[in-house]
């Protein structure tokens, strides 16, 4: 399944954790913390301003990203969870 987001729209797969068991406690997976980073997967085409101009993405495709903690819209996609948010939920680009 393809999903193309709209506007100013952002898909974005979250990275896994990387799992550490120390002291050998297990956390179970309802209360690990979700994941800040993330791949861009596909991107809208921009927002239109007040003037009806297009304004494009800043963000592209393969780009790694900081997001918020509860931003966006969670999705599951073949299985693999996702996450949509709008551009500006964005909070940095990993360099």
């Amino acid at each position: 399944m393809k999903v193309r987001p709209l506007g100013d729209r952002v898909l974005i797969k979250r990275m896994e954790p990387k799992e550490q068991v120390k002291g050998g406690i297990i956390i179970p997976d309802t209360a690990k913390e979700k994941p800040l980073e993330g791949t861009v997967v596909s991107v809208g085409e921009g927002r239109y301003d007040d003037k009806g101009k297009l304004i494009p993405m800043t963000v592209k495709e393969g780009q790694k990203v900081l997001v918020g903690k509860y931003a966006g819209t969670e999705i599951k996609i073949d299985e693999v969870e996702h996450i949509i948010v709008r551009e500006d939920e964005i909070l940095g680009i990993i360099e």
